[in-house]
């Protein structure tokens, strides 16, 4: 064999593992992840809610905290209080911090109580400036092999947009025993506790912008 031979035999294979390698991501070692979401839902009893006497007030939510290990698109688990780790190949389907921020938007919305949320551009319109911090947001295990249940744990300051004082602050906390440790169960766990803060949530505020009235 020739060197000239030698060469383009030697090119030939150095382009077929060029070839190949480009091929590698058409044959992913991981499976795809499941892609959820979860939601504000009004209780059935209250799927047509009394709308509020008098006008309402208006309520500039400023951006939320939230957890930064739970901000994201993964679903974070705690075992016996200490050992952090995500669901495998399941995400949600937008960063948890997006879903929850749409979410509160949907509470406000659907209430039809006093309180109104206003956009950045209505702020001369505003009354009360509400932030929200989500201190805990993730599924908890007593132990390894034990039933999830779902953590949703939010801090709320209201403030008086007239002279930035505090009107009120609380925490709204829910903990929901998941039906079972299926991504769905903890899924569906996840909405029933996001859902049973933020209609708290929404009470509270209208309340105590009602009271001050």
């Amino acid at each position: 064999m020739t060197r000239l031979q030698r060469l383009i035999r030697l090119s030939a294979v150095a382009l077929t593992a060029v070839a190949l390698s480009g091929c590698i991501s058409l044959f992913p070692k991981s499976k795809p992840a499941n892609l959820y979401r979860f939601d504000y839902l009004m209780p059935a009893e209250a799927a047509s809610p009394p709308r509020a006497s008098g006008e309402k007030f208006g309520v500039l939510k400023l951006s939320n905290e939230f957890n930064k290990a739970a901000a994201g698109d993964r679903i974070m688990t705690v075992t016996a209080g200490s050992d952090v780790a995500y669901i495998a190949e399941a995400r949600w389907v937008s960063p948890a911090s997006v879903l929850f921020d749409e979410a509160v938007s949907r509470a406000f919305d659907q209430d039809g109580r006093s309180a109104r949320l206003i956009s950045r551009g209505e702020i001369g319109q505003s009354d009360y400036v509400l932030k929200l911090d989500v201190r805990d947001f993730q599924v908890n295990y007593a132990t390894p092999k034990g039933r999830p249940s779902v953590v949703v744990n939010v801090h709320a300051v209201l403030t008086r947009s007239a002279d930035r004082s505090v009107a009120a602050e609380r925490t709204f906390s829910q903990t929901v025993a998941a039906d079972g440790d299926r991504q769905a169960d903890i899924v569906r766990a996840f909405t029933v506790g996001v859902s049973g803060v933020l209609r708290d949530l929404v009470e509270w505020t209208s309340s105590l912008g009602k009271a001050a009235s």
